[in-house]
């Protein structure tokens, strides 16, 4: 199988030269840049598997493109940024990247999350096979086509967030833990996934409920885990 080909977007070339070398080590095929104009230019004709995104860039904000990218593409793009707030995070995640990871990280960390969009597909055509769809209430996730409805409408959900939501869907009624969620969806129980679990929660949420402060569907147990609840027809 050939080795997935990583776009890097940083301007700082001690962490541009950090994370060139970890795909290396990696046998991974990459091309950097280091302004956001050349980033564009490099997705466009790359096309590459996954890109790796700072948002704080010389020309333009990391956000502005994240949505010209989701304009013409879904690949994954995994935020790498020095900015720790959750509005940050929720800004960029809304505007379509799939991941977050916030500076200073680990190799390990970076490499865990990037082995976790590469398996985005994988995942998918496998819960594909064993369920044809999930319907509850006016949320409607149909496996097989890795699509998620709400009251009819298609929903524009990130990698992560239809994880988490075929998750929680094949295991409506049950109360999961923090460490169970993030071992599922990102392999490991970081610290940083933790906090990580939170911000998806939120924008999850956003997308699925009609008042997200007073969920129907996605119930929290502070300090436990999170549950789906089944609508009462």
């Amino acid at each position: 199988m050939n080795k997935p080909f990583i776009l890097i977007v940083e301007d700082d070339s001690a962490i541009r030269n950090l994370i060139s070398t970890t795909m290396e080590t990696q046998d991974y095929k990459y091309h950097t840049a280091a302004s956001g104009s050349e980033a564009l230019i490099e997705a466009v004709s790359q096309n590459p598997d996954v890109v790796l995104l700072d948002l704080g860039l010389p020309d333009m904000d990391g956000v502005e493109i994240i949505k010209k990218i989701r304009s013409w593409s879904n690949m994954p793009i995994i935020v790498i940024s020095a900015r720790a707030e959750d509005r940050d995070k929720i800004e960029a995640l809304d505007a379509g990247a799939d991941d977050y990871l916030t500076k200073p990280f680990s190799v390990e960390e970076l490499l865990a999350r990037l082995r976790v969009s590469l398996r985005r597909i994988n995942y998918t055509q496998h819960i594909g096979r064993e369920q044809v769809e999930f319907v509850n209430g006016d949320l409607r996730v149909d496996y097989a086509s890795g699509c998620g409805y709400f009251a009819g409408e298609e929903l524009h959900l990130t990698p992560i967030e239809y994880k988490l939501l075929c998750l929680l869907s094949k295991n409506v009624g049950k109360v999961l833990t923090h460490t169970y969620i993030t071992k599922e969806i990102w392999g490991s129980t970081w610290d940083n996934d933790i906090a990580s679990l939170r911000v998806f929660m939120a924008t999850l949420r956003k997308k699925i409920e009609k008042n997200p402060a007073q969920p129907q569907y996605i119930q929290t147990h502070v300090g436990v885990g999170y549950r789906m609840l089944r609508i009462e027809e």
